[in-house]
């Protein structure tokens, strides 16, 4: 919870904060994520404005996951930017009279409570929205072998020579092909039998 009082309600006013706060539970995706207790490191502006407090900030924060591709662990750095209203509690009587009619923007709509705002919400959707959907350790990573998943950045010319039997039969044509192309392969001078 972060305190707005010193801020006051005057539109126009403006405080700068940094903090240092540790991340909570599951702040991330599936394969990458800040961890829970991780330092994160906030930049807030806070700014009174007629109805509220425009709240635009910062956040850098440590990552740690693993590669899509190769499944090998890897850590990054991550930097979010965020911008939320909090509305005061009677500006919500003020908006009633004004009544715009969009409910949905309505319940979307964060207020501060007791001049607190809860800044969580906005953090945890701006970390998730910054993460790579994807992350990989490095962009050209040519992930694992799909037979017996070996890591193919330890071994480039890892091959297996045991052809799929589903595929037993093309790779018999192919050879077929290949020995025709062989057989049809232009002669050189003097190898035609007829002509000597």
């Amino acid at each position: 919870m972060f305190d707005t009082r010193e801020l006051g309600r005057r539109p126009g006013s403006l405080k700068r904060l940094s903090r240092s706060v540790a991340a909570p539970k599951d702040l991330g995706i599936e394969v990458i994520g800040v961890p829970e207790g991780a330092t994160v490191e906030l930049d807030l502006r806070l700014e009174s404005v007629m109805d509220g407090v425009l709240v635009t900030g910062t956040a850098r924060a440590p990552l740690t996951g693993e590669c899509v591709r190769c499944l090998e662990p890897l850590e990054r750095e991550l930097e979010a930017e965020f911008q939320e209203m909090y509305s005061y509690p009677d500006a919500d009587d003020r908006s009633r009279d004004a009544d715009t009619g969009d409910d949905a923007e309505e319940e979307d709509r964060l207020f501060l409570e007791a001049d607190l705002f809860d800044l969580e919400p906005v953090l945890r959707d701006a970390v998730v929205l910054a993460l790579p959907l994807q992350p990989v350790c490095r962009e050209d990573c040519p992930g694992l072998c799909a037979e017996c998943g070996a890591r193919l950045a330890d071994d480039p010319d890892h091959h297996h020579d045991a052809a799929d039997i589903r595929w037993a039969a093309l790779q018999g044509l192919a050879e077929t092909m290949r020995d025709g192309e062989k057989d049809n392969a232009p002669r050189q001078r003097g190898d035609d039998p007829q002509e000597k």
